[in-house]
């Protein structure tokens, strides 16, 4: 029985990648015409409800709505169905109905092709797809670090590392970058060429990194005394600043002081699911599982939560924890119609099918 961390733990290389990508999945609203039902299943989408939006789609088809934003939108349910073959033949019908000169929806539904290709193990499919990105516009800093990813899997590490640099070159957010990179060579077995990105930023670029910037990448290279350091602080700039702050002293096995820091935190007002969750998984390193709890339903109970999945897993491992296992496997029943790819909750059921 293993508890999800959102950072405490370097996700495999593929998670990584889908996490990345899929942060642009709905930004692409700004792009909406003022289309009705096509409104109504973008809408839809945002709320992660995926075959209304189908419905939706199908009376914007019959009402004769703009067939380019219309294909672009079923695409995306499909994928949130797990239907990526079906998502590829609705985008390449939305890039069909272009009016040749290359727009912005036309980079979007190329990233979302890229996806699908990749979810289909076609991985130089969806190089091509950053290549036809990167061909019409170079300077797009994403397209250049979701391609260098796919080259690590295909253990083309010289390459792949050209394509960071460039990442890293163009990005507004360097040190989010930095991380994501080193994670993602860390995961590929590549740890010493990731470090190396983090100590020549700490070495050539420190004056233009803060105390949470100069915390975290010191966190990352086992350079806790540090880390603890810079980011003590840095505890007042944001909930990331005392998410690190908090996991440095329970990897040095601090974890009653790591608590306070969590609850010092939240009892000031401050509401942040990734500090409840944080909060739950140190409680269940100290055996304290209803603790954990109810901690991990404090976080869910927070609306618009970037990481409702990963609380929802980490509750029916604390049921699993104290015991309960009819509980557990009711929730796990619910979380898997939600997740059905998740892996790790696959293996988790056959667990508690066995109990």
């Amino acid at each position: 029985m293993v508890a999800k961390q959102l950072n405490g733990k370097i996700k495999r290389i593929a998670g990584i990648i889908i996490l990345t990508i899929s942060v642009n999945f709905f930004s692409a609203c700004i792009f909406i015409e003022t289309n009705e039902h096509i409104d109504i299943g973008m809408e839809a989408l945002a709320e992660f409800d995926y075959k209304g939006a189908l419905e939706a789609f199908a009376r914007a088809e019959e009402a004769g709505e703009n067939e380019r934003l219309l294909y672009r939108g079923i695409g995306i349910a499909q994928m949130g169905l797990y239907q990526y073959e079906d998502a590829l033949k609705s985008f390449e019908k939305a890039l069909s109905f272009s009016n040749g000169i290359p727009s912005q929806i036309d980079f979007d539904i190329n990233y979302y092709m890229a996806t699908a290709f990749f979810k289909t193990d076609q991985k130089a499919k969806a190089i091509e797809s950053y290549n036809a990105i990167l061909t019409l516009k170079d300077k797009e800093g994403d397209a250049y670090y979701l391609r260098g990813a796919i080259k690590l899997l295909q253990e083309r590490l010289d390459e792949a590392c050209e394509d960071f640099d460039m990442a890293l070159s163009l990005s507004k957010e360097s040190s989010d970058r930095l991380i994501d990179i080193y994670q993602i060579l860390a995961a590929s077995g590549y740890q010493v060429v990731g470090e190396k990105y983090l100590t020549t930023a700490m070495e050539e670029d420190a004056k233009n990194l803060n105390n949470f910037e100069k915390g975290r990448i010191s966190y990352y290279l086992g350079d806790y005394e540090n880390a603890k350091m810079f980011l003590e602080r840095a505890r007042d700039i944001s909930y990331e600043a005392v998410l690190f702050l908090g996991k440095t002293y329970e990897v040095l096995g601090d974890f009653n002081y790591a608590v306070s820091v969590y609850s010092a935190y939240l009892d000031a007002g401050n509401d942040s699911p990734q500090i409840y969750n944080q909060l739950g998984l140190c409680r269940m390193s100290m055996n304290d599982y209803e603790g954990a709890l109810k901690a991990f339903l404090a976080g869910m109970a927070i609306p618009d939560n970037e990481i409702l999945q990963t609380l929802r897993f980490n509750e029916i491992v604390a049921y699993e924890f104290l015991g309960d296992f009819k509980r557990a496997a009711v929730l796990m029943d619910g979380y898997l119609r939600l997740y059905p790819e998740d892996e790790t909750a696959i293996r988790e059921n056959y667990f508690l099918q066995s109990r």
